[in-house]
């Protein structure tokens, strides 16, 4: 037990750290994309520049409206990143010997929570433009959503477990038996971090910033925080079934460069590709995602026939 909390520890140590350093690296990214420098100056490479963006945001002052309730607009961020906070510390990417065994469920149920983390940022906040932003955000969560988990339900129905810890020691991969399925699995998480082409919820001009438009300072830092290290939840859950079979016995270094790749992919796709349509978005999740996660988990009962 005591090496479990030590391992989570660590976990959430390395994780704000690599949450802190993709934010420069999106910044560097980004600028390199569009021809210009990016940020330079904070120290040798810009590296201390994360440290003062916190410093800067968290000493703003906060000038709240008459008409917000106070109470959820300052817990439902720190709920939030609370969630992001959990999810990275579950994942037996760091700690092989995690004591619950169907942590797949527990990373579902937790990961759906975000939903009431958006929810009560734009409710408390009584705005129209976060209340717009919400709907459009909580509809396309709960979208792709059953997608995401229809794909990770049959990425352990071979092993007839629930236990990502399997998947980690295994090497067990759907993702290079049927190659479609790495593209469909992209896409959703994309979609669930609310990244560029998917950021509907908070992109549009005419929603200002949609549901955390009337948060600013050290608030904001916490939502940016959470979505951050969302991604790097993501890019962890992509790498895990896929980096033993393409490496033996590979290493946590091996896995944390893989994971570096796959979230180098979600800064390339915001400098280059164009926001997409609510429309088209919400096309996307129900008319063409979710029939093919359907047909791989309708593809994946027949090999457990055969198995047995």
């Amino acid at each position: 037990m005591a090496q479990t909390m030590t391992n989570m520890l660590l976990a959430l140590i390395f994780g704000l750290i690599a949450m802190a350093l993709f934010t420069l690296l999106e910044r560097r990214g980004l600028g390199l994309a569009q021809l210009r420098k990016g940020p330079n100056k904070a120290a040798i490479a810009a590296l201390l520049l994360p440290l003062a963006d916190a410093l800067k945001l968290f000493s703003k002052a906060s000038s709240p409206t008459m008409l917000l309730n106070k109470i959820p607009f300052t817990v439902a961020p720190f709920f939030a990143l609370t969630c992001s906070i959990l999810l990275w510390m579950m994942l037996p990417l760091f700690h092989p010997n995690f004591p619950i065994k169907n942590s797949l469920v527990l990373i579902l149920a937790i990961s759906s929570l975000h939903v009431y983390a958006m929810l009560g940022m734009s409710w408390s906040s009584n705005s129209k433009y976060a209340s717009i932003g919400m709907t459009r955000g909580l509809a396309q969560t709960i979208s792709y959503e059953v997608s995401m988990a229809l794909i990770l339900i049959a990425l352990l129905l071979p092993l007839k477990s629930l236990n990502l810890e399997l998947v980690n020691s295994n090497g067990f991969s759907l993702m290079i038996a049927l190659p479609l399925i790495m593209p469909i699995w992209f896409m959703t998480c994309v979609a669930e971090t609310h990244r560029t082409p998917f950021d509907i919820a908070e992109g549009e001009s005419e929603l200002v910033s949609g549901f955390n438009t009337e948060y600013l300072g050290g608030k904001f830092a916490v939502i940016f925080m959470s979505e951050y290290l969302g991604i790097l939840v993501m890019s962890t859950l992509t790498v895990m079934p896929n980096s033993s079979l393409m490496i033996n016995n590979s290493s946590l270094m091996i896995k944390i460069v893989l994971m570096s790749l796959i979230s180098m992919m979600f800064i390339a796709i915001r400098a280059t590709l164009p926001r997409m349509r609510y429309d088209t978005l919400m096309w996307l999740a129900w008319g063409m995602i979710l029939p093919m996660a359907l047909t791989i988990c309708i593809y994946v009962f027949p090999m457990l026939t055969w198995q047995n």
